[in-house]
């Protein structure tokens, strides 16, 4: 859609062509481009068919609406498209009991299906309080609906999702990682693939939230896991403007989407942590994101180097699209470490043994060669010549040999800004942990 209105800029008629299915989708990128009135013609081919007579027969059926499309003449609403008034919002919008607030802002969409908390004065006031920034301070202009996410409004969503003001910092960096990936982010967060945004925090601020590295990182229960998370997704629907069969058309969709927030534990690291790695110093705390569409769990076919080894390259999914995490728990680390084994020496492994028939890939990598043989053993991560290895390895979990593959993409990573009351405000908050009764 963006292309097309791209084309219309520069004076040329275009209609575009799109599954029935994605009318919303194009409709509302079309808007968000100040182009409302781009001619779409919707069609019954699903999205990346590869029956060559599905697609004749449909493009076929719609034959006259493409040239009427390009040849009707444009009405008044289409020369000039009126602009819809913007009303300033009050600043309250909504009184009453808790259940009704919660269904007050489900019914307008801006809600995950989960209770939220109502985003009264009092409590964006001290979600404020975890930054120095003031509130109408613009982060960023998120995409694709351009969205500003001022502090205000990213402490509005962290209060919906239950978080504490010392989750602030790394929410403010978060969205300047959303901002800085983009166009990648943008994408990601609409694709059919379903990908969920993973963020990874390094740095001393682990420690200050409590944000499980440990037994289940990437299960509910730990509140900083769960409500950075959250906000962020929030932030995605409510100022970005990705919403869930509108512009986000992920077809199966993804559990990762509320919440898929883990710490790195540096401590048992045996090498340099991510954001180090990076570029940036052991003492800075850093949030990276990337997006992920699967999650395996490995059960190892042994606990020295060779059998953890042997147990990524032989599981890897043929075709999977960017890059991978691999995820070590501190026994897998130290297993290999203890053995010589250093982070690029196990990328290197991974991308040279790990390999499949080449009929196994989900687009034949035949390099348009008919007489490819089929069940050829190719790289399940082909390199081009000076790209970089695109496996990160993430050590985090519990005490135990099982691993952990996370298909990924590009990777942003952004430093957590702190404010002067820091040490205060993390002393205030830092006992808002589980206590579990023994049975």
């Amino acid at each position: 859609m963006y292309d097309a209105v791209f084309i219309e800029g520069m004076n040329k008629p275009t209609a575009t062509l799109l599954n029935e299915f994605f009318v919303n989708d194009a409709q509302s990128a079309a808007i968000n481009k100040g182009m409302p009135g781009v001619r779409i013609v919707p069609e019954p081919v699903i999205p990346e068919c590869t029956v060559m007579e599905e697609i004749e027969a449909g493009v076929t059926g719609v034959m006259d609406n493409i040239v009427a499309a390009l040849t009707r003449p444009l009405t008044a609403e289409e020369k000039s498209p009126k602009p819809k008034p913007v009303e300033k919002p009050s600043r309250i919008i909504f009184k009453g009991s808790l259940q009704e607030v919660n269904r007050f802002f489900y019914q307008r969409g801006w809600a995950d299906g989960l209770p939220i908390i109502p985003p009264t004065e009092e409590a964006v006031a001290e979600m404020l309080t975890g930054t120095d920034l003031p509130p109408d301070h613009l982060v960023a202009k998120l995409e694709p609906r351009m969205g500003k996410a001022t502090v205000e409004k990213i402490a509005i969503n962290a209060v919906m999702a239950g978080a504490l003001p010392t989750y602030m910092p790394v929410l403010i960096a978060g969205v300047k990682a959303l901002k800085s990936g983009s166009p990648n982010t943008i994408m990601m967060a609409a694709s059919t693939g379903s990908f969920a945004p993973v963020w990874l925090v390094n740095g001393p601020i682990r420690k200050d939230l409590n944000i499980n590295s440990g037994y289940g990182a990437l299960s509910p229960g730990d509140m900083p896991n769960s409500a950075i998370g959250r906000a962020m997704r929030l932030i995605t629907q409510n100022i970005r403007g990705m919403r869930k069969g509108m512009e986000d058309m992920g077809v199966l969709g993804n559990p990762g989407k509320y919440a898929l927030v883990i710490a790195e534990n540096e401590e048992a690291n045996p090498w340099e942590p991510l954001h180090v790695e990076r570029g940036f110093r052991k003492e800075d705390s850093t949030v990276t994101l990337t997006f992920s569409q699967s999650f395996q769990q490995l059960y190892s076919y042994g606990t020295d180097d060779k059998g953890l080894l042997k147990s990524v390259v032989y599981n890897m999914i043929p075709g999977s699209m960017g890059a991978l995490w691999l995820i070590l728990t501190p026994v897998n680390a130290r297993a290999l470490a203890s053995r010589g084994w250093t982070k690029k020496a196990i990328k290197d492994y991974i991308v040279e043994n790990a390999r499949a028939p080449r009929e196994h890939f989900a687009r034949f990598p035949g390099g348009g060669d008919d007489k490819a043989d089929p069940h050829e053993l190719v790289p399940i991560i082909a390199l081009r010549p000076g790209q970089p290895n695109p496996i990160q390895i993430v050590v985090f979990g519990g005490m135990s040999p099982w691993l952990g593959l996370l298909s990924g993409g590009q990777l942003v990573t952004e430093k957590i800004e702190l404010p002067a009351n820091w040490d205060r405000l993390v002393a205030k908050y830092k006992n808002v942990v589980p206590t579990y009764a023994r049975y």
